[in-house]
């Protein structure tokens, strides 16, 4: 009864291979801050979003197992059922503080913030305008919500404000929706002009935070940066990342937060987060709050690499080394894992067609000289064969 269905998947996985474009899992064991073991070797990882090592911090360990042994492994329900230990409230509202908002909500990833997000707040009425280079979940929220959804070119504000001018009329109400770092490219978005932009066509700015709350603008994200602090009504981020655990989250109104939480159906229908996931973030956020310079490291030797390269200065932890094709970006990466550094090769449809890279990614652990040294095998080994 299969046969067509087995038929279908060979060829389709056929063709990826054929364009060095299926993916594979690769058992990947951390035992460590910054080290992995892969393939039987123990690797220096540049791959990695734990930007402050805090999943592997003692401090945020005692209290994620202290979490478990107190209300169990796992939230039991939704968080409208029976879902809503008492954590809860406690970071939300440091979440709060923490992004200068009124209030906070808490997901169970980021993917779900931004598919919830998105619907509960825009309708088939509306429209949507996203930065071209956003991340997929925006996207996907986005159509969930069957407005008129405008893509404008990468963090070009003219074109946004083209695209506004000439249908937001049409619409009773517009959303503006961006990566606040992008994953792919390490850039900023330029949160003030999008206020702006925002201001002046009556639209809501919503951010996405992922790459940029505990690592930028002094550790409490994009909107802080370059005059934008204040000025974003809809700071949505994950605590996956530089927080080191698991969720998402939206940092906004007191009356928004009380739609989502009314509205939004990927925070109504799924089970809250367990408990030492919340325990974790709590602690994460309180030693990024009391420690701005740790924060501050990735970002620095983000930006030791890029000088030891000549590159344009680092934004953010992340620097994307663009090569082009899929062929050479994969046998970059092998290389790179010969020499004992885990940096991945990103490829289609994650990135656009010919901009396949290596994603390079740094945190508060690596040690200076492992930043030169992967500077110098990538000038020696990759740029130079390049040019």
């Amino acid at each position: 009864m299969s046969r067509s269905l087995d038929q279908f998947v060979d060829g389709k996985l056929k063709a990826l291979e054929q364009r060095n474009l299926r993916r594979v899992l690769a058992e990947t064991e951390r035992v460590g801050p910054i080290k992995v073991m892969r393939g039987g070797r123990r690797l220096i990882s540049f791959s990695c979003n734990d930007y402050l090592n805090l999943s592997q911090h003692p401090e945020i360990k005692r209290a994620a197992i202290a979490a478990t042994e107190r209300y169990g492994v796992g939230a039991g329900a939704s968080r409208l059922v029976t879902g809503n230990h008492p954590l809860f409230k406690t970071l939300e509202e440091k979440l709060a503080r923490l992004k200068g908002a009124e209030a906070a909500c808490v997901f169970g990833s980021g993917y779900l913030a931004n598919t919830g997000i998105i619907p509960a707040l825009v309708g088939a009425d509306d429209m949507v305008a996203v930065d071209e280079l956003s991340h997929a979940c925006i996207f996907a929220g986005s159509r969930l919500t069957k407005a008129a959804l405008h893509v404008f070119r990468h963090n070009d504000i003219g074109h946004l404000r083209e695209i506004l001018a000439t249908h937001r009329a049409r619409h009773p109400r517009a959303l503006i929706v961006t990566d606040g770092v992008f994953s792919m490219d390490g850039d900023l978005a330029p949160i003030a002009a999008l206020a702006d932009a925002a201001d002046a066509f009556d639209a809501w700015l919503m951010t996405d935070d992922a790459h940029g709350i505990g690592v930028i603008g002094g550790g409490r994200g994009s909107s802080f940066v370059d005059g934008g602090a204040h000025r974003v009504p809809l700071q949505m981020g994950t605590l996956s990342k530089a927080i080191g655990g698991y969720g998402g989250y939206l940092c906004a109104g007191r009356s928004v937060i009380d739609l989502i939480r009314t509205r939004s159906r990927t925070f109504i229908y799924s089970t809250g987060l367990p408990p030492a996931s919340v325990a974790a973030a709590i602690a994460a956020i309180e030693l990024i709050e009391r420690d701005p310079d740790y924060a501050a490291l990735p970002l620095a030797k983000a930006r030791a690499f890029t000088r030891a390269l000549g590159l344009p200065e680092a934004q953010s932890p992340i620097v994307p080394i663009v090569l082009g094709g899929e062929t050479r970006t994969l046998a970059a990466s092998r290389l790179l894992e010969d020499e004992g550094f885990l940096v991945i090769a990103i490829r289609p449809p994650t990135v656009p067609a010919g901009t396949a890279r290596l994603r390079v990614t740094f945190t508060a652990a690596h040690d200076d000289a492992d930043v030169r040294r992967l500077a110098d095998v990538i000038r020696a080994r990759i740029l130079t064969e390049a040019a």
